[in-house]
């Protein structure tokens, strides 16, 4: 069985973390991947306290095994879901969008684990020195925000760079994901375009059937102009996007208007033509809706295989 420090750091039985995405990750599907073994995650986004206090007490009555929260720490709401995660004693905190310093003393001195999403060397090693338990390293294959750096330069380097734990993100759906993300050094994975398609998962129909029917050339990333850069499916919306931002004449506070909103469009109300469907160059490789656990179970398996078979691939 595959069994690495992050495993022991957080108290899970596979080194699997579900992403915290947000729109998406809510208490059902955290809860789900939690007990298949791995570590869900509830995305705090930009909601409120009282939501985020919400959605881990509901996680809470879904399982008794450990589950984190992810916080960007872009948020308005961010200095109050750093209360609320001490308060409700939540086990893990990966965090995204910031430096999360002034919340690390209380978060170590209640116990809690933090685990930032990076996407450069740089950000890792500032993060070590402010205590970080582990990094998330995520290259640019992921779906969402997204860093210059592809999954297989960018996880050795960090790995190389830190003492902690490190996390391969971005790009990794399967098992043989899995083992290449060991083999670059990483001690687990973290992944969030394969939990799309878990039962579990809330997202409007139309957003898992785009998913499921993505190819490999099917994402794009728009919003480098504004500094934001993100991947999501080819869509009427997402290509407009990227039309707008070429167009000088268009302002940026004309272009953030139009994606205003986009992506609560897709989760929610599954809107083809206005909303934006984040997504992995992994989607290419999605071709069926299945419970979290079994998403978790093949990866784990395949991974196992492939690891074990290492040694007669030098005979």
């Amino acid at each position: 069985m595959i069994k690495s420090k992050i495993c022991d750091l957080v108290g899970i039985k596979y080194p699997i973390f579900q992403g915290g995405m947000a729109w998406i990750s809510d208490a059902n599907l955290a809860a789900a991947v939690s007990e298949a073994g791995g570590l869900g995650i509830i995305s705090a986004m930009n909601a409120n306290a009282e939501y985020v206090r919400e959605e881990i007490r509901k996680c809470k009555e879904l399982t008794k095994k450990p589950f984190g929260v992810n916080i960007m720490l872009m948020s308005p709401f961010a200095d109050d879901v750093a209360k609320v995660v001490v308060e409700e004693k939540v086990a893990v905190v990966t965090t995204g969008a910031g430096m999360p310093s002034k919340y690390m003393p209380e978060w170590k001195a209640a116990g809690i684990k933090v685990i930032p999403v990076v996407g450069s060397v740089a950000f890792a090693i500032r993060l070590e020195r402010i205590g970080a338990d582990a990094i998330i390293a995520e290259g640019s294959e992921s779906g969402g925000h997204v860093g210059e750096t592809n999954t297989m330069a960018l996880v050795p380097q960090v790995v190389d760079a830190v003492k902690v734990p490190v996390l391969a993100a971005g790009g990794i759906a399967d098992g043989r994901g899995m083992a290449a993300a060991f083999m670059l050094g990483a001690e687990g994975v973290q992944c969030g375009t394969c939990f799309l398609v878990a039962d579990e998962c809330k997202v409007h129909e139309n957003y898992k059937k785009k998913i499921i029917s993505a190819s490999d050339c099917d994402t794009i990333v728009t919003g480098r102009r504004l500094g934001h850069p993100v991947r999501s499916l080819k869509t009427r919306f997402s290509r407009q996007f990227a039309e707008m931002e070429k167009d000088s004449s268009n302002t940026d506070e004309q272009i953030m208007a139009f994606g205003s909103g986009s992506l609560r469009k897709a989760v929610v109300d599954g809107n083809i033509e206005e909303g934006s469907f984040m997504a992995g160059q992994i989607a290419g490789m999605i071709r069926e809706n299945q419970p979290a656990a079994a998403i978790v179970n093949k990866m784990v398996s395949e991974a196992e295989g492939l690891l074990g078979n290492i040694n007669n691939r030098l005979q």
